[in-house]
Parts: C-alpha cells; sequence; structure tokens
C-alpha cells in the first residue's frame, strides 16, 4: 500500500499517525537483533517502516534483506531508501525491480552523502546528479506504481546557503512526482513551522513528515547535530549541561522534549511524525506513550498474526496455528506457493511445504548464546524445569520460541509451568476466548465492533508412555481432539477425516466469519519435521558422548509431538484435566469480554 494512501486514511479518521527509521546493521547478529526489535515495534502500530541506504551503496544488500522481510515475514508497510551515490543507472535498475518484486511501492529518493572518506559529492558514471532526476526516473520507468518520498531542509541543505533557492529545489523535486516529504532531523519547533508555512505558500501540497531524533546520549547528540549543522536552541544545551553524564537522565530529557516537540506542532496541526530510532526501542515508545498515541486494534492486529505485505500473499487469510512462534520459517517454507489459503484452508493435502532449511531449521542465536540461556541439562526433569522457567519468564527463549511467552498466556502461564514440570513440555498454546470484543487489548484483533474467539490448543513434547496416559484420558473427554507423531512419522489422532479445524475465528459487522488459524494434519506432518530436527540442533551444541547431548537426543529420538484441541471453547482450562493437572484449581469459564 502507498505511504500517500495511509495518510489520507489516517486523516480522513482524523488521527495522528506515526513511522520509523531503521538502518542496516553491519553484523548477521545486529539484523537478527533489528527483526527481533521491529517484530515488536509492530505493535505501536507505525503506518510504515522506512531503511536507510548507506552511502556508496555499501549496505545495499543488507536494506534490501531488511526491506523485503519487514515486508513479507513483519507485515510491516516499507519504504526503502535509494541514493545516488555510487549507484550507475543499472544499480538502481535492479534495486527498483527487486524492490517491486518484494511487494514494496515506496521509496525515499536522495542524492546521498559523499562516498565515507570523499569530501565532495560527485555523480558516477550513467548515474544522477539530484534527487529530482532519481525521481523523474523512476516516474518514467515506473509510473504511478510507487510511491516516491523525497527529503526536506527546515534549515537549508548543508551545501548550499541560500535557503531559497533550497525550498525551489524541494519544489522542483515535488513537480518531478514525489509524493511526500520527511524532513531532517530539527530540535527547533519554531523553525520547522516557518519552513511548513513557506512549503505551502511556494504550491507545495505534499504531506511534509516532521523527522524526529530522540536524544539518546549527550555525546552522540553533540556529534549528529554538528554533522548535520542542526541548530540546537540554548535551552536545550542549558538543561543538558548538568546531566550530560548521566545516560539515562539524557534519555529521558530527550523522551520529554521529543513529547514536548510534537505536542507544540500537534497544536499547529501537524499530524504525522516520523522518528528516527537509531535502532532503538524505548525512547520511540515512551515517546508514543507520552503522547498518548495508540493506535488502533484493527491497525495493529487485523488478524491473530501479523499478515505478509509480499506481492503474492496479498489475499492469505489463513494459517495454521503450528508455525505461531516462527513465523519467518513458514513464509520462508510457503515462499513458492502460487496461491495462498483466503476464507478457507480448503484440501489440507494441498499444500506442498518447502524443505527445511536456512532460518527453517537453524537456532537462532549463536552458539555461545544459546548455552547461555539452557547451559548443559544432564538429566530430562534439567529439561523439564527449562522449560517451565520459560513458563514463569525466567529465560525468554527456547529452540521452538525465539522470544517470551506472549500476554494471552498469561491467564495460563502457571498450569503451563506446572504441567512442563511433569514432562509435558509446552511449545505452543492459547487459552480459549468466548465472545472478546475485538478490541479487547489482550485478545482482539480485526474490523472494530466485532467479537472473537478461540479455542484452548495445547502443543508439545511427551514420552511414549505419559501419551498412552494422556490419550486415555482424552477417550472420557468428548470435546477433545489431538494429533501426535513422533520422529519416524508414526500418527495417532481421534480426529475424523482430514477437514481442518479452525482455532480461532472472529464475527465482524458486515462480513462472514473469518477463520484466520486452523489446525490441519497435512500441515502438523510438515511442522513435525522442523520441531524435532530442532531438538537435534540443541543436542548439537553439546560434544559427542556428554550427558546433555544424550538427554536432548533421546527426547528427539523417541517422544512424540502432540498438538491437543478443546473444542468447548466455554471452558478455559479443562485442556488441562487430562494431563491430572484439575486439582489446581477449579475450571473456569473462558475469557470473555
Amino acid at each position: 500500500m502507498k505511504i500517500t494512501d495511509k495518510i489520507e486514511k489516517a486523516l480522513a479518521e482524523e488521527r495522528c499517525f506515526w513511522s520509523f527509521e531503521y538502518f542496516p546493521p553491519k553484523t548477521e547478529a545486529g539484523v537478527i537483533n533489528l527483526y527481533d526489535r521491529m517484530e515488536r515495534m509492530y505493535q505501536l502500530g507505525p503506518e510504515f517502516v522506512d531503511v536507510t541506504w548507506n552511502a556508496g551503496g555499501s549496505s545495499s544488500d543488507v536494506t534490501m534483506q531488511v526491506c523485503t522481510t519487514a515486508q513479507s515475514v513483519y507485515g510491516l508497510e516499507t519504504c526503502m531508501h535509494l541514493t545516488c551515490t555510487n549507484m550507475p543507472r543499472e544499480k538502481i535498475d535492479i534495486a527498483l525491480k527487486d524492490a517491486r518484486a518484494a511487494g514494496i511501492q515506496n521509496i525515499l529518493a536522495l542524492r546521498g552523502d559523499p562516498p565515507r572518506g570523499q569530501e565532495n559529492w560527485t555523480k558516477c558514471e550513467t548515474g544522477f546528479s539530484y534527487a529530482e532526476d532519481l525521481v523523474k526516473y523512476i516516474r518514467a520507468e515506473y509510473g504511478d506504481y510507487f510511491c516516491i518520498g523525497v527529503a526536506g531542509y527546515p534549515e537549508g541543505h548543508t551545501e548550499n546557503p541560500d535557503t531559497e533557492q533550497d525550498m525551489k529545489h524541494l519544489k522542483a523535486k515535488c513537480d518531478a512526482g514525489a509524493d511526500y516529504i520527511v524532513t531532517q532531523l530539527f530540535y527547533d519547533v519554531d523553525i520547522f513551522l516557518k519552513w511548513h508555512k513557506e512549503c505551502r505558500d511556494i504550491g507545495i501540497t505534499a504531506p511534509i513528515l516532521p523527522g524526529l531524533m530522540p536524544i539518546q546520549n549527550y555525546g552522540g547528540f553533540k556529534r549528529m547535530t554538528s554533522l548535520c549543522k542542526t541548530y540546537v536552541p540554548p535551552a536545550i544545551f542549558d538543561a543538558l549541561e548538568p546531566i550530560k553524564e548521566d545516560d539515562k537522565a539524557v534519555k529521558d530529557f530527550g523522551v520529554q522534549l521529543a513529547v514536548d516537540m510534537c505536542n507544540k506542532m500537534k497544536a499547529n496541526g501537524i499530524r504525522g511524525f516520523h522518528f528516527y530510532t537509531l535502532n532503538l526501542e524505548r525512547s520511540t515508545r515512551l515517546i508514543l506513550e507520552g503522547l498518548q498515541f495508540i493506535a488502533p486494534i484493527e491497525q495493529v492486529r487485523p488478524l491473530p498474526w501479523n499478515p505478509s505485505l509480499a506481492k503474492n500473499r496479498g489475499k492469505e487469510n489463513v494459517r495454521p496455528i503450528f508455525w505461531k512462534n516462527r513465523t519467518q520459517s513458514y513464509i520462508l517454507r510457503t515462499g513458492s506457493w502460487d496461491e495462498f489459503p483466503n476464507g478457507r484452508w480448503g484440501d489440507s493435502r494441498s499444500p506442498a511445504f518447502g524443505e527445511i532449511d536456512g532460518y527453517g531449521f537453524n537456532l537462532k542465536y549463536p552458539k555461545e548464546e544459546c548455552l547461555q540461556f539452557w547451559n548443559h541439562p544432564e538429566t530430562q526433569q534439567d529439561i523439564f524445569d527449562l522449560f517451565a522457567k520459560y513458563c514463569r519468564n525466567e529465560i525468554h527463549v527456547l529452540p521452538w520460541s525465539d522470544a517470551p511467552m506472549s500476554p494471552e498466556s498469561d491467564a495460563i502461564r502457571s498450569r503451563l509451568a506446572n504441567i512442563n514440570s511433569k514432562g509435558f513440555l509446552t511449545i505452543n498454546s492459547q487459552p480459549a476466548v468466548d465472545g472478546a470484543l475485538s478490541s479487547h487489548p489482550v485478545h482482539g484483533w480485526g474490523p472494530k465492533n466485532g467479537f472473537v474467539y478461540q479455542k484452548a490448543y495445547l502443543e508439545f513434547f511427551v514420552s511414549p508412555e505419559a501419551l498412552d496416559d494422556v490419550v486415555a484420558k482424552i477417550g472420557n473427554c468428548p470435546y477433545i481432539t489431538y494429533y501426535a507423531v513422533n520422529k519416524q512419522g508414526d500418527l495417532r489422532t481421534n480426529t475424523q477425516g482430514d477437514s481442518p479445524n479452525a482455532v480461532t475465528w472472529g464475527v465482524f459487522p458486515g462480513r462472514e466469519i473469518v477463520q484466520p488459524t486452523i489446525v490441519d494434519a497435512a500441515s502438523f506432518m510438515a511442522w513435525k519435521d522442523e520441531a524435532f530436527e530442532l531438538w537435534n540442533k540443541w543436542a548439537s551444541l553439546y560434544d559427542e558422548a556428554t550427558p546433555s547431548r544424550k538427554v536432548v537426543q533421546d527426547i528427539s529420538d523417541s517422544w512424540f509431538l502432540v498438538n491437543v484441541v478443546d473444542n468447548n471453547f466455554k471452558q478455559e482450562e479443562a485442556i488441562f484435566d487430562v494431563f491430572g493437572d484439575s486439582a489446581l484449581s477449579p475450571t473456569t469459564t473462558a475469557i470473555q469480554r
């Protein structure tokens, strides 16, 4: 979707909106950490994110990788920076072609800074001299496909002391086909408001987003404002001087300063704000909280999972629950599909999942970090205790879950910790929900004024002996269905036929019932290969013949992976009865509105 369309929608709804900028990290570990941060910050409700393109194009491959992943895996509307620096026309063509193939519709067209080590900017052969030329070229080659942003300079460009001429250059970029403007950072709101009015007076009608860089530390603030030749009001330096050695105090000041700046701009009619995050989360989150900027639920969670914005997945609205905690793996393993489930899952035999490779079966973190998380378990009880600690939020990562448990599991967290300590090793779960409002802060999703439902679901590893006991108990529970499979593919189930079982659904005004999450046999069998392979990856952290290697590998080789659905969504915790866990507390009704 084009950024300008999102801006128009926000303005029509008379609400403020915001966006985030990230830069491509230099290391693989940095990229992984950035993905985690982007996924978390998705919940803050940005209209879009953009990713920079370093001077000289040295990070262009990483920029494209981050943009594609943000768009396809995390469902973030993404804008890719594109500069003229060291970019011959053929490289620009490749970048635009790749962006379009990834479903990216937004480009921020920039001249760019001189390459590192070079004082003056020079045009490369077959390249472009100015952002205006790049805008014209994109329009000539791609027509109206891309929404094009350009940079604006409230204090004038550092290389052009003539502010009037600089304003004319901005007008020329807009006349060439630019759709919106993002400004250079500034710290004097009066300068921005005066410049904003001058833009309108000269006939610039494109949306203008003020660029805000929260102060993170005193030294970095001094360097950045000096590099960009940014005017800083004396009152800011006066306030920083006594606290400049206290990083926390400086950050807190930076948060309040940004809140005050935004409020002043808001009082003068500005509704959109662009945050230069520096790949950091805390300050931006606190600023949004201070402004009481809360994105609508239907924007942050249109479905229980983040819909991909990849070009070929536009109509996808159904997924198996098994990859709930490993979204990137699911995207990779289904990337070759010609069409994606829409409305209903359909014939469960039809999807052909790709082989597990790359991210699909690797542990996310390097060996040293994994050993810090999981240490050296030597007995099965050590393994049980690790899983129980994860449920209690004492460790934050397991091979099957790259992040802590979601807030919706808080209602069943103590139950989960209890059964894990007994050897039912859960890797996925959800509580029953009986008609919560779609605006519910934890369970809500989808359009406003709707109601959402879900069946209690548990997925866990268990020994063959304990499985027999669970299956016997399930035989006395008419509402519970299950699938169980071992590494060798021996399947046990009490379901009849191959039809998928919807485990979440929503009812919304003027729409068909939406069933976005399902359990089905074919997907479960594809998932089990990945699930067991992650045990093998864990085992490989330890040397051969060590007790840790043996205990992990034994579970992988002999245990079963089981998923259990309680189809009576009126009862929140009845699903735990099959584990002999019903004595913990009386069975309660499902979460309601």
